[in-house]
């Protein structure tokens, strides 16, 4: 039977913490992007604006 001493904790910590970092740094990056006007408009967003256009057409032509 193993026991974790301290030295195991202080390294899931700082594991952690660059997780964190990168995350925060993944994020100002995205924030800048956006800034310069380099946004992008995600894929499913795109579909599902496509599926509710073709969903009201085929509505309109059933329904009327």
């Amino acid at each position: 039977m193993t026991t974790s001493g301290p030295s195991d904790r202080s390294e899931g910590g700082t594991e952690r913490q660059n997780w964190v970092e990168r995350r925060r740094e993944k994020i100002r990056a995205e924030i800048d992007r956006n800034r310069r006007g380099d946004y992008t408009v995600p894929t499913w967003v795109l579909a599902l604006a496509l599926a509710l256009i073709v969903g009201g057409w085929l509505a309109l032509i059933l329904l009327a």
